[in-house]
């Protein structure tokens, strides 16, 4: 019986059937006159529906969120069979959906990244919410709620939101040099992921503004202008997000735009009165209990917990920047943000840290 109930758990995370709505209807059938027409032909003279929040579900990273989803019968009746519930992410890139939790009553299988942080939340017979405890930035996304009555299936989408500050980044050897890949790989080494457009939107309304292109998770390369201008995409353009579409993600080479949500720690600064090399503010990090903060976690602190510090320090990736909340005389322009000297190859600075709570 386990082995049944197993097999029939990776068939319904297979997604053999169709993922959809079937509609439990056949959508064309013939009519008496031999020709087709739309027809809604209901097995159980009931109409299966699924209900998700209709606005967006924001969280950030290391908490705990439900993804709320319910279902009832019009008209009401009692489910005869015991209900499949599935859920499944959506990538962005529109390739096949990731796989997070299957469930035949109240036995579950969750899967990937989701196994031990995804369980079902039941409350009483007609719900199906999702709980994803710990979330990580790669949980921001939408997901399909499915649920299968026998041949009946129907699903309906959430989309989760989480709570972050996109940065645009380029590696030390300068202006767009990395493929979808590597960029990819810089933005994970910095505490962070590459951003997807609705951030990137988001953060463009919040009154970002950058002028290089960069990759975004779906494999497109786009940039937020808040003040057009020639270089970028010309003065009589709207402002907006300019994009060059998708890329091929080995051959083209651009820049990145990452994506940091709330810490689950504290960023600080160390100094000494003649500065440090990169080497000596590592170890200061790690004498005092931490270590030497990535660009992420900068940006991090910066956006959320207001952190403002006019000196310069140095950061894992061999950068040298500094985070102004409060724009002032001497502490660069009059706009908040997170200022930055670039990769120097040598100089005495103070350092960012970053210890966990």
């Amino acid at each position: 019986l386990l082995l049944l109930l197993e097999a029939t758990l990776l068939w319904l995370a297979s997604g053999s059937y169709h993922p959809f709505r079937n509609g439990f209807y056949y959508n064309h059938v013939m009519n008496d006159e031999g020709t087709e027409q739309e027809k809604v032909v209901y097995f159980n003279e009931a109409r299966l529906v699924v209900e998700t929040p209709k606005d967006p579900i924001y969280s950030s990273s290391g908490a705990n969120v439900t993804l709320s989803c319910r279902y009832h019968y019009e008209p009401d009746l009692e489910a005869k069979r015991k209900i499949r519930i599935k859920w499944s992410k959506l990538r962005d890139d529109y390739t096949k959906e990731q796989d997070v939790l299957v469930a035949i009553g109240k036995i579950y299988m969750a899967f990937g990244d989701f196994k031990g942080r995804a369980h079902l939340h039941q409350t009483d017979r007609r719900e199906a919410s999702l709980v994803i405890t710990d979330v990580r930035l790669q949980d921001d996304g939408k997901y399909r709620c499915e649920v299968i009555d026998g041949l009946e299936d129907e699903s309906d989408v959430v989309d989760l939101r989480l709570q972050g500050v996109v940065f645009p980044y380029q590696p030390p050897r300068g202006q767009y040099r990395l493929n979808f890949h590597e960029a990819e790989r810089v933005c994970q080494e910095q505490g962070a992921v590459l951003a997807n457009f609705n951030q990137l939107f988001q953060a463009w309304s919040e009154g970002l503004d950058w002028c290089n292109a960069g990759w975004l998770a779906d494999g497109t390369v786009q940039y937020p202008i808040r003040q057009p201008r020639k270089p970028c995409g010309g003065v009589h353009l709207a402002p907006g997000i300019r994009s060059y579409g998708p890329r091929h993600r080995h051959l083209h080479r651009f820049d990145a735009f990452c994506f940091s949500s709330a810490l689950r720690g504290e960023v600080f600064y160390l100094d000494r009165p003649a500065g440090m090399t990169l080497e000596e503010a590592k170890q200061s990090c790690l004498d005092a209990g931490a270590e030497i903060a990535h660009v992420g976690q900068l940006y991090s602190a910066w956006k959320f917990l207001g952190l403002d510090r006019c000196n310069a320090g140095w950061l894992a990736d061999g950068s040298i920047r500094y985070p102004i909340a409060k724009p002032r005389a001497n502490c660069g322009p009059a706009e908040p943000g997170v200022r930055s000297f670039g990769f120097p190859s040598k100089g005495r600075f103070g350092v960012f840290c970053y210890k966990e709570r």
